[in-house]
């Protein structure tokens, strides 16, 4: 099986949808741009998946920071995408740096120059298969082309072992590998991890 991971481009946008299709994943990638409660996101996730379906969609195709990221495709599967790894300057993710593990980071202002990894989706039948490695490569290189200074991650990191489909962030042991360092919250469940790319 040969890799490739590259840039998402507007060409990509129905082909990433399908893969959150296939993944069973109501989000389609649109909670961190979410401006409801819990509950409401509850209630589109259950009742209204083809509204953010559409707004993934939209915005990979009109290249907003909402619909930046790297996808990964195999030769096995002409056509299709088996991974995708969301990518954009912190910034963009003004639901982050709302919620509680992550306040500490808005007293740094709105550091354009650090990129935020926002979803780590693989397909189902492609996983262990170093899919996930490749786009955080990937994501690391493309976010020094952009002129980032450092990239972040923010791994769910329990104690007990989690089921594939509560990794949306990433496994906290891959970054670990890639170089990536705590620099809040290590130790609890909500880590945020660096990587300076100075």
């Amino acid at each position: 099986m040969t890799l490739a991971v590259t840039p998402a481009t507007p060409d990509d946008a129905v082909a990433l949808a399908e893969l959150f299709d296939r993944e069973g994943s109501p989000c389609f990638c649109r909670y961190w741009h979410f401006a409801g409660t819990n509950k409401e996101w509850e209630a589109r996730c259950a009742f209204d998946r083809d509204r953010s379906r559409d707004e993934l969609v939209a915005a990979v195709r009109t290249r907003t920071v909402e619909g930046q990221g790297m996808v990964a495709r195999t030769s096995a599967r002409p056509g299709a995408i088996v991974g995708w790894l969301k990518l954009t300057p912190r910034a963009a993710l003004s639901k982050l740096l709302a919620r509680s593990p992550y306040q500490q980071l808005r007293g740094e202002g709105p550091a354009p120059d650090v990129f935020a990894i926002g979803c780590l989706l693989i397909d189902p039948a492609e996983r262990r298969r170093g899919v996930a490695r490749a786009l955080v490569e990937g994501g690391i290189e493309l976010a020094r082309l952009r002129g980032a200074r450092a990239i972040e991650a923010y791994p769910r990191d329990a104690r007990e072992p989690l089921h594939d489909g509560e990794h949306w962030m990433g496994p906290r042991s891959l970054y670990d590998q890639l170089g990536f360092e705590a620099i809040h919250g290590d130790g609890g469940p909500y880590p945020v991890l660096r990587k300076s790319l100075s």
